[in-house]
């Protein structure tokens, strides 16, 4: 399986699973879905960069302190950085939907 298909059977998963549908994404503001995908991919990075431990700190802290909704909906997956960017990569297609489906 590749990244792509990854990506979309998380957002399919996202949908049918947890009720993130593009209905409800239609109500988001504030570009809040592909901030939380950031939050995801921050936090990965806080984890598994090579970059100085003053560097991965910084991102520890962005990817909770910038979450857009209540933290009980951010779970990330610390020991699976690739499941926590395939998480990132659905919530940033989902903003790209929502975006597509509001200039339509």
């Amino acid at each position: 399986m590749n990244g792509v298909t990854m990506i979309a059977d998380e957002r399919q998963r996202q949908i049918k699973e947890e009720g993130w549908t593009p209905k409800l994404d239609a109500s988001l503001t504030g570009f809040c879905l592909a901030t939380a995908g950031a939050a995801y991919a921050l936090n990965a990075a806080s984890v598994h960069s090579d970059y100085h431990q003053s560097h991965k700190a910084r991102y520890a802290k962005h990817a909770t302190e910038d979450w857009p909704f209540d933290l009980d909906y951010f779970k990330p997956t610390p020991n699976d950085p690739i499941r926590q960017l395939v998480k990132a990569g659905a919530l940033i297609a989902a903003e790209i939907d929502r975006l597509i489906a509001k200039e339509a």
